[in-house]
């Protein structure tokens, strides 16, 4: 599979389309854009625009051209308004996993990381290293005594100019050997790979979510 096609597979699974549906959305047939996504292609102008009006998203996002850009650089949306979104909203949103960001104070002042994290029973679990800033950072040195810290997570939708996030708050718990086997189920990967071990996991004590669309 090709980054193209990864690009148009990822934007398809992320509408919940089918690739047949994915076709019919962009007046293509369905092998075309099977075979867009499985072998390498040189689509015209054309079709990149149909898949990417298809796909709600731009033909430089799916050419990877803002892969090196942070998101959200468009202009917003005409007369954009501000939804906030209630606790069951926001743990829906969050609930596939995915990348969020912790928040909290180091020895040098505010820090926030990237992290992959999965829901496992109510709480949110990420990996770390032993002996990194998470880990010596966010211990207090008192048995059952933990930071509380924040953890964010956000999508912003580029074709629209739409955008979703999410704050939790909560103890930042350092799962223990008793607790590790249970914990381990929830199958979450570091991101950034390497030997990261050390098992993390917030309980929420409030959740706070807001929308960004338009009228």
């Amino acid at each position: 599979m090709t980054d193209l096609g990864r690009r148009i597979a990822h934007h398809r699974e992320r509408l919940g389309l089918s690739i047949e549906q994915l076709a019919d959305r962009a007046e293509l047939s369905s092998g075309y854009v099977r075979f867009l996504e499985e072998q390498p292609g040189s689509p015209t102008s054309d079709t990149l625009s149909q898949l990417a009006g298809a796909l709600e998203t731009t033909v430089d996002e799916l050419l990877g051209g803002s892969a090196e850009k942070p998101p959200g650089r468009g202009p917003a949306m005409a007369h954009p308004s501000v939804e906030t979104l209630d606790t069951d909203r926001c743990l829906r949103l969050i609930a596939p996993g995915g990348i969020g960001r912790v928040a909290f104070t180091g020895p040098n002042g505010p820090t926030v990381l990237p992290v992959n994290y999965k829901l496992h029973e109510g709480a949110v679990v990420f990996r770390t290293a032993h002996g990194g800033p998470m880990d010596k950072d966010l211990r207090t040195g008192l048995e059952g005594v933990d930071i509380k810290i924040g953890f964010e997570v956000d999508s912003i939708d580029e074709a629209r100019h739409e955008g979703w996030s999410v704050m939790i708050q909560g103890p930042a718990h350092h799962v223990s050997e008793e607790e590790l086997p249970k914990v381990i189920e929830c199958g979450v990967t570091p991101w950034a790979g390497g030997p990261r071990e050390l098992y993390i996991r917030i309980v929420p004590h409030q959740i706070t979510g807001h929308r960004v669309h338009g009228l």
